[in-house]
C-alpha cells in the first residue's frame, strides 16, 4: 500500500507504495482510510517538536472504515464507519476510571507498538496511528463508530483539531455564557477553539493572528474582533476595559505566546495552553505574579476530551448547524501532495487539508 514516511526531521516525507502491515492482534483492528487531516501537530513531528522517532508513517487526525477485527473485539465490525482517536480512552486505567479520559495511560503504549513493514523493518505511526497510509492497525480502543449517513471526508477532522480546540473552550476553559475570550493563533486547532467559545456563549471573542489574511476566517467562525499581536492592548481595553479576558486560549506552543496568554487574562481568570512547544523551551512567571494574579493557568491535552462522549456530542452540533466543519477544510489533496499541503500550512495559507482516499 502506499504511506508517507518521516525518514530524517526537516525533511519532506517519503512516498512509498510498497508498505505492509503486521497481522492484526487479538484486540485490535485494521482500518481502510476514507480520509486524513493535515494537523499541524504532523507538522510538529517533522521538525522535532513532537518527538515521534524515525522512520515513521505520519498522520493521527483520520476516519475510514473497518476491514478487519481481532478475534476478541466487540465494539466493532467489519464494514464500520469509524473515527481514529491517538488516545485510546480504554475505560480500565486509572486516569479513565477518574474521568480524565483525555489522559489515557494505554497512549503511551499504542504509541510505542509498531505496525507497519517497511523493507521488512518494523516501523511506527505517529501517535500509534499513521494515517498517512491507506490502510492502518490501532487498538480497538482507539477508533469510535459513527453512523455510516456521516461524511468520513468531513468527520475525520475531528479526529484531532475540531476536538483539541473546542474541547479546549468547552472543557478545559469551561467558557460561561456572556464572558470574554481571546483566542491566539488561528490554524485549524485555535478556529476550532473560537468555534467552541462561540458554542459556549461568549459574548466577545478576539482572534489574535500575525497573518492578517486569516482574520477574516476567525470572524466567519464566529470571533467578534481579530487583531495583529501588537494591536492586542487597544482591543483588550476597548473590549475588557483593560481588565483583561475572561478566558485567553493559547494554539501556538511558543513561550511568547504561552507568556502572552497569561498576561492578557484578567486576575482569576483562566489562561489554557493548547499549543505544543519544544521540550527544551522555558516560560518564566515571578512567584509573586502567580500568587496576586490568582488566576488559573492550565495545560489541555486533546481538549480534555472524553472522545466516547464528545465525538458523537461534536457530530450532533455539526448536524444541528452550530459547528462548522466543512467550512474549515482549505483544500483536499492525494497523499502524493502532502508535502505541498505541509509547506503551504507552514506559511499560513491554509488553515487544513485533508487527504482522500480513492
Amino acid at each position: 500500500m502506499k504511506a508517507a514516511i518521516l525518514t530524517e526531521l526537516n525533511k519532506d516525507l517519503e512516498i512509498r507504495d510498497d508498505v505492509e502491515l503486521t497481522e492484526v492482534g487479538p484486540e485490535q483492528v485494521r482500518i481502510k482510510l476514507v480520509s486524513s487531516g493535515v494537523c499541524h501537530s504532523d507538522l510538529s513531528a517533522q521538525n522535532g517538536t513532537i518527538p515521534s522517532g524515525t522512520p515513521c508513517v505520519l498522520g493521527h487526525e483520520g476516519a475510514g472504515t473497518i476491514q478487519e477485527v481481532g478475534e476478541v473485539v466487540t465494539d466493532v465490525v467489519e464494514g464500520d464507519h469509524v473515527i481514529l482517536s491517538f488516545t485510546p480512552a480504554c475505560r480500565k486505567c486509572k486516569a479513565c476510571l477518574r474521568g480524565q479520559a483525555a489522559l489515557c495511560e494505554t497512549m503511551i503504549s499504542m504509541a510505542t507498538t509498531p505496525h507497519f513493514i517497511v523493507d521488512g523493518n518494523l516501523i511506527g505511526g505517529f501517535t500509534g496511528c499513521g494515517t498517512f497510509a491507506e490502510e492502518m492497525i490501532v487498538p480497538e480502543n482507539a477508533v469510535v463508530k459513527v453512523d455510516k449517513d456521516i461524511p468520513l471526508n468531513v468527520v475525520s477532522l475531528i479526529g484531532c483539531g475540531v476536538t483539541t480546540g473546542v474541547g479546549a473552550a468547552i472543557n478545559t476553559a469551561a467558557v460561561k455564557p456572556g464572558s470574554s475570550v481571546a483566542v491566539i493563533g488561528c490554524g485549524g486547532v485555535g478556529i476550532s477553539a473560537i468555534q467552541g467559545a462561540r458554542i459556549a456563549g461568549a459574548a466577545e471573542i478576539v482572534a489574535i493572528d500575525p497573518v492578517r489574511s486569516k482574520h477574516d476566517l476567525a470572524k466567519q467562525f464566529g470571533a467578534t474582533h481579530a487583531v495583529v499581536p501588537e494591536d492586542i492592548e487597544a482591543v483588550k481595553n476597548e473590549v475588557t476595559a483593560g481588565e483583561g479576558f475572561d478566558y485567553t486560549i493559547e494554539c501556538v506552543g511558543s513561550p511568547v505566546t504561552i507568556r502572552q496568554c497569561y498576561d492578557l487574562t484578567r486576575r482569576g481568570g483562566t489562561a489554557v495552553v493548547v499549543g505544543v512547544g519544544r521540550i527544551e523551551e522555558k516560560v518564566e512567571f515571578s512567584a509573586f505574579e502567580l500568587f496576586y494574579g490568582d488566576k488559573t493557568l492550565k495545560g489541555s491535552m486533546y481538549g480534555g476530551a472524553n472522545v466516547r462522549v464528545d465525538f458523537p456530542k461534536l457530530l450532533r452540533l455539526w448536524k444541528a448547524g452550530k459547528l462548522d466543519l466543512e467550512g474549515m477544510i482549505s483544500r483536499r489533496i492525494d497523499l502524493d501532495e502532502i508535502n505541498d499541503a505541509f509547506r503551504a500550512m507552514k506559511s499560513g495559507e491554509v488553515i487544513r487539508s485533508v487527504i482522500d482516499y480513492n
